[in-house]
This record gives structure tokens, C-alpha cells and sequence, in this order.
């Protein structure tokens, strides 16, 4: 029986380009980006959390833990993956790896976890991140909640960039296709949301 799995949805960002505000909350096919994610995520994992700052009451209705960055100012995804790691060590110490995921990606494989565990065991490395195109995405990634004291310190340091961190420990890569549609296609800006509406509509985006 594989170790169970714990996912972090990163959605403590500002959301500069979609002009502020929550994008996990904007609609997508009548209903918010994040209930998605959920359900892509929801058969591959143990449990599921959010990452988000400010007022937790407005994710209310999804009925997820929202556990905020522990460091001031934003520093980015790995801030909430710190967050997550030690929202786990704290309420789930059953809990070996965490998944990252950003609160903004609808398409998220159903394969997603076993995938990046089989690259992880295959390289014998601590983490592994996915990757399609011939292009990595950090943020999607499997992180061992024992590296969390690490990352905790070189936070602390300044350290901000997901690749040049987990190049200290090892990282594998899962390759996904983009065809017929990138699995990892991201909602930044107004008009990604139109590019997923039509996607979903078209039937590309499957199941």
C-alpha cells in the first residue's frame, strides 16, 4: 500500500496579472477554478489543504484547512510549501510527502501523484517535480515533510527559487504531453480563463 499523501493547493499569491483578489474563486464552467482542482486531486490523495493569507472565511464554503505563510511579505511558493509541510508534521504525522500544487492549474492529471513517486523511487532522489513540454513546473512537486527544517532556514536566508533549492537535495522530473492539452496549463490572466472555458466546452481537457 503506497505511504499516504497530503496536497497543498498554493493560493497565497497576489494575483497581480488577474488583477488581484483570489483566483482559485473566479468561475470557471459555473463554478469556482478551485473546485477543479479539488476534483482532480481528491482520488490521489490522503487529505487536502489550502495555503492562502487574510481572512480564511471566504474559502469557507469548500471546507478545506487554511493554513497562511508563516513568513511575512509573500515570499512566494515556497513559503507555502513550508506552510504545508508543517501543517502536516503538526496534524498529520502519518504523513511523510507532501503535494504541491498551485490553486490555479484545472487540468491536473489523474495520474499525478503515482507518476511523480515512480520518478522520485526511480532516481533516488528526496523530491520530484513534473514537467511537460520540455518545460518544468516546479510548483507541482513531491516534498519529504522531513526536509522541512531545510527549507524553514534557507527561507530565512532569502532563499526564493523552487529549482535552486531542491537542487541542493535532488529533484527527479516527470514528463507529462501536452497533447491534446498541457495538463499543467496555469489561469494567469482573464484570457487564460476564456482559453480553459473553451478547452472544457471542446472536451479536450477529459476527466
Amino acid at each position: 500500500m503506497p505511504e499516504p499523501v497530503l496536497a497543498v493547493i498554493l493560493a497565497g499569491g497576489l494575483a497581480r496579472r488577474m488583477g488581484g483578489g483570489d483566483k482559485p474563486l473566479r468561475s470557471l464552467a459555473g463554478q469556482p477554478l478551485l473546485e477543479h482542482v479539488l476534483e482532480r486531486l481528491r482520488p490521489q490523495v490522503a487529505g487536502i489543504i489550502l495555503n492562502a493569507n487574510g481572512d480564511p472565511a471566504r474559502f469557507a464554503a469548500h471546507g478545506l484547512p487554511v493554513v497562511p505563510d508563516s513568513l511575512p511579505d509573500f515570499p512566494g511558493p515556497l513559503a507555502g510549501v513550508l506552510a504545508g509541510l508543517d501543517w502536516a508534521a503538526a496534524h498529520r504525522p502519518e504523513v511523510t510527502t507532501l503535494l504541491s500544487v498551485p490553486g490555479d492549474t484545472p487540468f491536473l492529471p489523474p495520474d499525478l501523484v503515482a507518476r511523480l513517486r515512480a520518478a522520485r523511487a526511480a532516481a533516488g532522489t528526496p523530491m520530484a517535480c513534473a514537467a511537460s513540454g520540455g518545460w518544468p513546473h516546479p510548483p507541482i512537486a513531491l516534498w519529504p515533510v522531513a526536509l522541512r527544517g531545510a527549507l524553514r532556514a534557507a527561507l530565512l536566508a532569502g532563499e526564493r527559487t523552487i529549482m535552486r533549492w531542491t537542487a541542493r537535495f535532488g529533484c527527479a522530473s516527470a514528463e507529462w504531453s501536452t497533447d491534446p492539452i498541457d495538463p499543467f496549463f496555469n489561469v494567469n490572466a482573464p484570457e487564460d480563463l476564456a482559453a480553459a472555458e473553451a478547452l472544457l466546452r471542446g472536451g479536450a481537457a477529459g476527466s
